[in-house]
């Protein structure tokens, strides 16, 4: 009898300890489903590339799959809005850019989300080195001197094309503009590839393009870089003078991007998501795929992340406003 006393007693112990232990319902320790990653641009791009390279290592990490979904258009705002209204759960994640969270706020007077009141920021992901490039058989500019000169001797015949209003091209050459103290004309396009084809084809002689798309068309000969916006020369053409060393000083301009969630989103939720890209940015294979890519990779903290898109926002609002750009 004593032994059956002994047992039901360890029973009983071990099934209160059971429901002690037993998270509540609904509860599941995070993540117990697959993460939707969302892209705001199509397929094929370097933002879609660098979602695909990191979220499949971050997979790995989080013990879920990582699933990738493209939602283009309206200058990111549409990939942007669904985040913003999504379950505050982890499970829907947003790779923004310079785009999302500090030029969409200033450009367009109504905007369905705000960057810093609806999203909770992870990490800063990575940065687009910015070439500064002409079509030769269209414009006979051999440098940024020569280039401005031209300028300023037809101020306002000059076209230049970008991926479409608000992006950083469009934005890089507005500051280019209003440094070097000159007037080009803006042709914006759907997107880079129509604005690089039309570049090809000498229809458009000068624009910004990101190192990923331009460094072929460089290489090859199509296309010839004048120089890069970012402030020192970077890796992978190590004999490009920046745009500073070319005469326009201070000038720096950047197509970046990084890892946000819905505002509500339980900070061990956000944590984990952080501790994921952490491990999958630090992993030399993955690293190495970004870089040849032309990705420069970033890491930051949620509040880094916070503090840089306010000092972006607050750099290319001025921008726009001296530009007097506007988007219907």
């Amino acid at each position: 009898m004593k032994s059956i006393s002994s047992g039901y007693m360890i029973a009983t112990l071990l099934l209160a300890a059971t429901f002690v232990a037993a998270p509540p319902a609904g509860a599941q320790a995070y993540p117990a489903k697959q993460i939707t990653l969302i892209v705001p641009y199509p397929p094929g791009g370097g933002t879609d590339f660098f979602a695909r390279t990191v979220g499949q290592k971050m997979a790995e990490s989080l013990g879920q799959s990582v699933i990738v979904d493209n939602r283009p258009g309206a200058a990111t705002i549409i990939g942007a809005q669904l985040v913003a209204k999504a379950p505050a759960d982890g499970y829907t994640v947003l790779l923004g850019d310079t785009a999302t969270y500090a030029v969409n706020p200033v450009l367009y007077k109504k905007l369905p989300y705000d960057p810093l009141k609806d999203f909770a920021p992870v990490s800063l992901t990575g940065r687009f080195a910015l070439l500064l490039v002409v079509n030769p058989s269209a414009i006979g500019a051999n440098s940024v001197k020569e280039l401005i000169e031209q300028a300023r001797k037809q101020p306002g015949r000059i076209n230049y094309a970008s991926p479409g209003p608000g992006s950083p091209h469009h934005l890089a050459m507005e500051l280019f503009k209003q440094q070097a103290g000159i007037d080009l004309t803006h042709v914006p396009y759907k997107g880079a590839a129509p604005a690089v084809q039309d570049l090809l084809g000498g229809r458009i002689p000068v624009m910004f393009l990101d190192l990923a798309a331009g460094a072929p068309q460089i290489r090859g000969g199509k296309l010839k870089a004048l120089a890069v916006a970012s402030p020192k020369r970077i890796a992978a053409l190590p004999d490009l003078a920046t745009i500073d060393q070319s005469g326009v000083a201070g000038f720096e301009a950047w197509a970046w991007q990084g890892l946000v969630v819905p505002a509500a989103t339980p900070k061990e939720v956000v944590a984990k998501l952080h501790a994921a890209y952490m491990n999958a940015i630090s992993d030399p294979t993955v690293r190495q795929k970004i870089v040849e890519a032309g990705i420069e990779p970033l890491q930051s903290t949620p509040q880094q992340f916070t503090d840089y898109i306010k000092s972006e926002a607050t750099k290319w609002a001025k921008v726009i406003k001296d530009g007097n750009i506007t988007v219907e």
